[in-house]
């Protein structure tokens, strides 16, 4: 059993103030393999007073300090990948394959990208007599979740880092190890005593008094919508800086001239990855109705084709399971809400696939809605579990896409110039075209429901920023 029930406070691995000890618990074996400690609001005044007394030099650091740490950073990531994706995979399930090629190497991507960005990043803009300045925004509380743990982390501490903010981190209780090796690769590199802070816990110990307090600047949180409303709330009495990235329910648009079967099984593929839990995964499939027979079959093969594999030695391509017991629970119960409501049935349904008799494992499902007003066509799953909903017109198809209180992501696959067209009419923060990934410097965010502001590269820097306009500054 692992045992990491210590905090990091001021520079320092420091014991909890009110003693309160929490299981980690592996996914694939529900059974505990680590355990932390649970924070209280006690432990995030001390982590907040440390990055508050920390502030007034970190933030006047020079840019090459500030470079020459983010170099030591890297180098330290890197050393400790392997260690980051086996962390990962125990705590949240994510099969090793997936684990070592994209869960771990995330937290280097999101530090080597700030870097690039932050050797020629203006910090000041001349504007006739005025000059506008970005500075830190201050003392930062950083709320991640459990999907992609050390992605989520990354995206926030780097760019804090890289502007002179300090911080306090309370990482998912489910998934915190991860949080706790950047934390030990941080202190190794050399970052100032009360920079950078972390505090376990839940969302009532830790969370709310992070979000509440009055000497929290911004507060960047990565969850649920639900979860965002109050930390917005939390928030508001203090009239804090507040970043969201939420929830989704993403279109993926196969067009009339897209190659069907190229196109259907690309979407099931990145919905299907990670288990489906990923909050820019596109879990509904709008195909054209002439076409929906055809669609149907590639669909369903396409999703008895995906393995479930235990995590330690699944082959590439394969899921794993869901992180913890509740988002079981919530899936197959969303699955045979689904099934209740009349929509057909293609792969998968309630219950761990055969040869599963333990562990939050879901059989991989896909459904077919007759219209885009279905439960499941407009609730976020979070699981391994796909929409398929026809359209005759291709302006139907758009109206169905934006049809969602989300607007995080979306897809489009088809004829390039004609899916740049349809990608002008989404109501989202990011298109993906013909099964494009993500882009470490493109600013990651939503619209409507899921969110406000943005991450990754220069973006994410800005966001950690003030703006400040000195008039009569002169030439």
């Amino acid at each position: 059993m692992i045992s990491k029930t210590q905090f990091y406070i001021n520079g320092a691995w420091v014991n909890p103030i009110v003693p309160k000890t929490h299981e980690i618990i592996n996914p694939a074996t529900e059974e505990a393999f680590a355990t932390i400690s649970l924070g209280s609001p006690q432990d995030v005044d001390l982590a907040v007073a440390a990055a508050k007394a920390a502030f007034e030099s970190y933030s006047q650091t020079s840019l090459d300090e500030r470079i020459a740490l983010f170099e030591k950073i890297c180098e330290g990531l890197i050393a400790k990948n392997e260690e980051i994706a086996v962390a990962i995979s125990q705590e949240m399930g994510a099969p090793m394959w997936l684990s070592i090629a994209a869960q771990a190497p995330s937290g280097i991507g999101h530090f080597a990208e700030t870097l690039k960005v932050l050797k020629n990043y203006a910090f000041e803009r001349k504007m006739g007599n005025t000059r506008v300045v970005r500075e830190p925004v201050g003392v930062c509380g950083l709320i991640t979740p459990w999907n992609w743990p050390i992605n989520q982390v990354a995206c926030k501490v780097a760019p804090a880092l890289a502007v002179g903010c300090t911080m306090v981190l309370k990482p998912s209780e489910l998934a915190p190890l991860d949080a706790m090796i950047l934390a030990e690769i941080l202190h190794d590199a050399g970052v100032p005593k009360g920079v950078f802070n972390l505090v376990n816990g839940d969302g009532l110990g830790v969370g709310a008094p992070l979000s509440s307090h009055p000497d929290i600047d911004f507060v960047s949180f990565t969850g649920s919508t639900r979860a965002g409303v109050e930390i917005t709330k939390n928030s508001a009495n203090t009239v804090k800086k507040v970043g969201l990235e939420l929830g989704g329910k993403s279109p993926n648009i196969i067009l009339d001239d897209a190659d069907l079967e190229k196109a259907v099984k690309i979407g099931v593929r990145i919905c299907m990855t990670n288990t489906g839990q990923s909050c820019n995964a596109p879990t509904r499939m709008l195909v054209p109705r002439a076409k929906l027979e055809q669609a149907k079959e590639i669909a369903k093969a396409a999703g008895a084709a995906t393995l479930v594999a235990m995590p330690d030695n699944a082959p590439k391509g394969a899921i794993g399971p869901v992180s913890n017991a509740r988002q079981f629970e919530k899936v197959n119960a969303m699955i045979g809400a689904a099934i209740d409501e009349g929509n057909e049935l293609l792969c998968g349904g309630v219950g761990r696939p055969d040869g599963f008799e333990k562990g939050y494992f879901i059989k991989p499902t896909i459904f077919v809605s007759k219209d885009n007003k279905t439960t499941i066509a407009r609730e976020e799953v979070f699981g391994p579990v796909l929409t398929i909903i026809p359209y005759d017109s291709e302006e139907e198809a758009i109206e169905m896409a934006n049809d969602t209180q989300y607007g995080l992501s979306s897809y489009i696959q088809g004829d390039l110039e004609h899916a740049k067209k349809v990608a002008r009419k989404i109501r989202a923060g990011m298109v993906h075209i013909n099964g494009a990934p993500t882009d470490n410097a493109a600013p990651f965010g939503g619209y409507k429901q899921s969110g406000t502001g943005r991450e990754w590269g220069e973006y994410g820097i800005d966001e950690f920023t003030e703006i400040k306009a000195i008039m009569g500054y002169g030439e």
